[in-house]
């Protein structure tokens, strides 16, 4: 991979070392999440593993997009995992025989590789566009006009996907995506789906062992035994229906309108209306992506909750919101299109007690969970600890919100608990210790993005 320019001095040896973890998992043509726990190619994790290869070779970068869009099914949707043939049965659970079993799925690609049935936060529009702005950045013609080609080669299905989510998975019309499982949020375990889960009565099902607890030493970072059997009766519905829409968003017992997931989604058709006008897309497409963005801004609005001053994740079964403490209440920061005075309330409820100001924290970065949370725990995945996804998101938000004190002191202090800790999926919120897997390569990317940010790259 091309380097480009030197980084800062003091910066270097973290520069290196964070383009030597994606080096170790890259596949080729895609890029492993982590080298053990996670050796399958995962959607949103190579969305946005895509802008941090962006600064060592764009045409790679715009490899690993294509590469997970190769997978999209015929419905559009891209799915959350591409299993990796290579990879032992026995490496992660549930595997690629796991969603075969029930047989072929109406709208899924031709097999293999094989993938999950199960979608993610729609990030890669985001990634695409960086992996071309990158490129001008760098000023090399014969990759301006490669990125190029590539936005023009993957805007369908990326104009596919995102219908995909606006219709299938928004019959309502609300702007607001509904996911049929946690795993769909991006944030497994998270106290968002506590409420919806509870309702989730549990059928026969086959007995499973989990590999997941193999690779931490501390269960207590993992989900729950009881929450594993419920994601995975969940996948034993979506297995019965044969992945049929109509039929899960009737009667599948877990559906919520995801505020996260809607919020990257309306970031995301920002960006998808940008590259519309590089490729020369028809008006009426823009038109359409434009329709896209106020309606998601909108439902996100009706999400609000005036207490919390936060956006909430809404059961679709109850009807209720699903009231919870964390980091996806700033959604709207995402989204954009704010008035001054909820980015005001917004950005006071981040300063407040209950996030950056809790004086426990080693670094003033978000915790996943806010430790006022009753059932907050700052080892426990995305019960607490803080992620460098998180902190990337909402750097970037900050950015376009006119804020670059604030994104320059979450980036310093991102970075820095990465010197300290490494590369890791994410870290203990009170001390700084790096948790759960290690040479994790979203981690990696940003650290490539914020360094490059750092020293005059454009934002």
């Amino acid at each position: 991979m091309h380097v480009g320019r030197t980084p800062e001095r003091g910066d270097e040896d973290l520069f290196l070392e964070a383009m030597a973890v994606l080096r170790r998992n890259d596949m080729g043509d895609w890029t492993k999440a982590a080298p053990e726990l996670y050796p399958h190619q995962w959607s949103w994790d190579s969305g946005l593993i895509s802008v941090g290869l962006a600064h060592l070779d764009p045409l790679r970068a715009a490899q690993e997009i294509r590469t997970l869009f190769r997978s999209q099914w015929r419905n559009g949707k891209v799915p959350h995992i591409v299993f990796n043939p290579l990879a032992p049965p026995e490496s992660y659970f549930p595997g690629a025989e796991h969603w075969t079993s029930a047989g072929d799925f109406p709208d899924a690609p031709t097999a293999p590789p094989y993938t999950s049935a199960l979608c993610q936060p729609p990030v890669h529009a985001t990634g695409a566009l960086r992996v071309w702005e990158i490129s001008c950045e760098r000023g090399e013609e014969r990759k301006i006009e490669a990125t190029e080609r590539f936005l023009r080669e993957i805007y369908p299905g990326l104009l596919a996907w995102h219908r995909y989510l606006l219709t299938d998975r928004d019959p309502q019309g609300t702007g607001l995506v509904t996911i049929y499982h946690p795993w769909e949020s991006g944030t497994d375990n998270s106290p968002r789906w506590d409420g919806a889960l509870r309702a989730v009565e549990v059928g026969e099902m086959p007995g499973f062992r989990r590999q997941d607890l193999a690779h931490v030493d501390d269960p207590s970072e993992r989900p729950t035994d009881a929450d594993y059997v419920r994601y995975l009766w969940l996948v034993e519905v979506i297995k019965a229906y044969r992945c049929d829409e109509r039929k899960l968003r009737r009667s599948h017992p877990f559906r919520v309108k995801d505020v996260l997931a809607s919020a990257i989604l309306v970031r995301a058709n920002m960006d998808l209306a940008r590259i519309s006008s590089i490729v020369g897309a028809p008006e009426s497409d823009r038109e359409t992506i434009s329709g896209w963005i106020s309606l998601g801004r909108r439902g996100l609005e009706s999400c609000w909750d005036e207490e919390y001053g936060l956006c909430l994740d809404r059961d679709v079964v109850s009807g209720e919101p699903l009231r919870a403490r964390t980091f996806a209440g700033f959604s709207p920061l995402i989204s954009g299109g704010l008035s001054e005075e909820r980015k005001a309330r917004l950005l006071e409820t981040l300063d407040s007690k209950h996030f950056l100001g809790d004086e426990r924290l080693a670094r003033p970065l978000p915790p996943s969970t806010s430790p006022s949370e009753a059932l907050f725990h700052p080892r426990s995945y995305w019960r607490g600890p803080v992620w460098p996804v998180v902190s990337w998101l909402l750097w970037r938000a900050l950015l376009d919100l006119g804020e670059p004190s604030r994104a320059r002191k979450l980036l310093e202090e991102s970075l820095d608990g990465v010197r300290t800790g490494g590369f890791a999926e994410y870290f203990e919120p009170f001390t700084g210790e790096p948790l759960g897997s290690m040479d994790q390569s979203w981690t990696a990317a940003f650290v490539l993005d914020w360094l490059n940010h750092g020293r005059g790259g454009a934002g």
